[in-house]
């Protein structure tokens, strides 16, 4: 018999004796513990739990086993399949490269998802889409067709059966009311300066500046304009023989980088949400 492979995520107020509720409802399933990780935040009290099994067993049986543990020790509990890969929308402007960097590994199997669709407000990137034949919408906004535009993407999101929404350079604000449709299964990636610019531009204004760090932010998208919990980070040095324009390609190059390990560990099951803040088993 084929052996499946699923991941249990959890998080519940800490108490003694979770672990050994939660290993003992998987040896009952028939489980073969692969990979276990387990956080206490000493902030919210909350304990967090990712585990990786192998079993010949379906998911009910692990479904069975696990509902009454869920239930005495009031668990957040998430079974997924660890074979299949999360249905991700990726959206857009006129900047390739980050969607260049997801369509890339995505093809190769580095990132665990499925991309049915790409979603644009220009048509600039629909040669790279039909490159990796995936289909491409246009769905221009302006002011007044804004509300629409958002209506039709979340249909887009139940046509195609979306559990994760990326967005790659996609330089539109999204209402409050999308983003709250959409919490938890979005990710947005922006620049991180130390100091901060903001506007257009801005890897000419900390050239201008004369800037030592530079980054980049992968994180939830909110209502607060890029100020959702953060799933990942990086930064690297530079210095005053750099030109704005190679700023902006080191500065692309790190996004890139930093969105798609974002986009990797949540399509992984391993980012948990602890109110504003994320427990990442990476």
């Amino acid at each position: 018999m084929d052996r499946n492979t699923f991941i249990v995520t959890l998080s519940c107020p800490d108490r003694p004796g979770i672990v050994h509720a939660v290993s003992g409802a998987l040896l009952e399933a028939g489980c073969n513990i692969a990979e276990s990780r387990q956080y206490e935040s000493p902030d919210t009290g909350t304990f967090f739990m990712r585990v990786e099994v192998e079993t010949e067993s379906p998911r009910s049986a692990l479904e069975a086993t696990l509902a009454p543990v869920a239930e005495a020790f009031s668990m957040k509990l998430g079974l997924f399949d660890g074979g299949r890969p999360v249905r991700t929308l990726i959206m857009c402007s006129k900047d390739g490269r980050t969607l260049n960097d997801l369509l890339f590994q995505q093809r190769t199997g580095t990132l665990p998802i499925e991309v049915p669709v790409v979603v644009s407000n220009h048509t600039d990137l629909a040669p790279m889409a039909e490159f990796y034949g995936v289909p491409f919408v246009h769905l221009p906004v302006t002011a007044a067709t804004k509300a629409a535009a958002e209506a039709r993407l979340l249909e887009l999101v139940a046509e195609h059966e979306v559990e994760l929404v990326v967005l790659a350079r996609y330089m539109q604000v999204l209402s409050d009311d999308l983003c709250r449709a959409l919490e938890g299964r979005a990710i947005n990636i922006h620049h991180s300066f130390l100091p901060s610019f903001k506007g257009a531009k801005p890897y000419h204004q900390a050239h201008a500046r004369g800037v030592k760090i530079i980054g980049a932010t992968a994180h939830y998208v909110t209502a607060a304009l890029d100020e959702g919990p953060i799933i990942e980070q990086e930064v690297i040095r530079v210095d005053h023989s750099k030109t704005a324009d190679q700023l902006v390609r080191l500065g692309r190059d790190v996004e890139g980088r930093t969105l798609c390990r974002a986009v990797q560990w949540h399509a992984e099951h391993r980012v948990l949400l602890d109110g504003h803040r994320t427990v990442v088993f990476a």
